[in-house]
């Protein structure tokens, strides 16, 4: 299929690379010109100056951005993907944004005679690269039907789990979850120092029982190595437990881990480390 993949991040880079291995006709934008230009030298695709020249002709267009804001600017802006967009296209968002905005956008887009779908995705920069996302989707269930199988280039889990909004909302329960799991990994590894045990032996056995998880197996020893050098930052963090806690208010969810674990993550800033990866909370413990 001819399609455009606005915003070549961590994530949106390797995504949009496996669209283009698997024949799709790939054409990108980037906020940042250097980066489409080594995105087009790394494959077979092309890239333009602006979304709304980027999107043209194309049957499919998958945005990844920062936030509320920038998706805003690349959609609706006067350059953004609906100027250049045709009747019948799909639009698939996979930034982890607001449900408000995306609910926005399938208005704009329907307004528009054009398909949307949000699609955020878990699975971090190691799963972006590797084509093992998991996409949590919210839309109509034909505009899923005919996206699904080009989402499928870089994911191992689709699932569409209601209206436009529903796939944001399964986002903030990820990161609802993650943020709970790695601050109690690091008090566990914190916890098996100060009690002279063998961390490293430690987790290798507990693993494999019921504590075990994605985060302990993933990164129980860059924690102990004291390695945080990874793809997904504190700084993006804490705008996703932000978002997470602007619409627990809305709904009246109780969130007080999430709460507590958001204002762990500001202390982690203030030590300098909003671009370490999210393990780093550890680094609060041991100061």
């Amino acid at each position: 299929m001819k399609v455009a993949f606005i915003g070549l991040g961590v994530m949106g880079y390797p995504m949009a690379g496996h669209l283009a291995k698997a024949g799709h006709d790939v054409r990108v934008y980037n906020r940042t010109t250097t980066k489409a230009e080594a995105w087009k030298d790394d494959y077979a695709g092309d890239f333009s100056l602006t979304p709304a020249v980027a999107v043209q002709g194309a049957e499919i267009v998958f945005t990844c951005v920062g936030n509320d804001d920038d998706l805003r600017e690349v959609t609706c802006g006067e350059k953004g993907v609906f100027q250049g967009m045709k009747s019948g296209s799909i639009l698939v968002d996979h930034t982890t944004a607001s449900a408000d905005i995306a609910r926005e956008l399938d208005k704009a887009a329907k307004d528009k005679g054009i398909g949307f779908l949000d699609a955020p995705v878990s699975g971090g920069q190691a799963g972006a690269e590797n084509g093992v996302l998991s996409v949590m989707v919210g839309g109509d269930a034909d505009t899923f039907e005919l996206a699904q199988p080009v989402m499928e280039c870089y994911s191992k889990s689709i699932r569409l789990l209601g209206d436009a909004g529903a796939g944001q909302l399964a986002k903030m329960v990820n990161q609802i979850c993650i943020g709970g799991l790695v601050q109690a990994l690091s008090e566990g590894v914190h916890f098996a120092k100060r009690a002279g045990l063998d961390p490293a032996q430690v987790f290798d056995v507990i693993q494999h029982g019921a504590a075990g998880s994605w985060q302990m197996v993933n990164r129980h020893q860059t924690m102990i190595d004291n390695e945080f050098d990874f793809g997904f930052a504190v700084d993006w963090m804490r705008k996703d437990l932000n978002i997470v806690l602007d619409e627990a208010r809305k709904n009246g969810a109780r969130l007080p881990v999430t709460a507590i674990v958001d204002q762990f993550y500001a202390d982690v800033q203030e030590m300098g480390g909003g671009r370490c990866d999210t393990s780093s909370l550890l680094k609060r413990l041991e100061k």
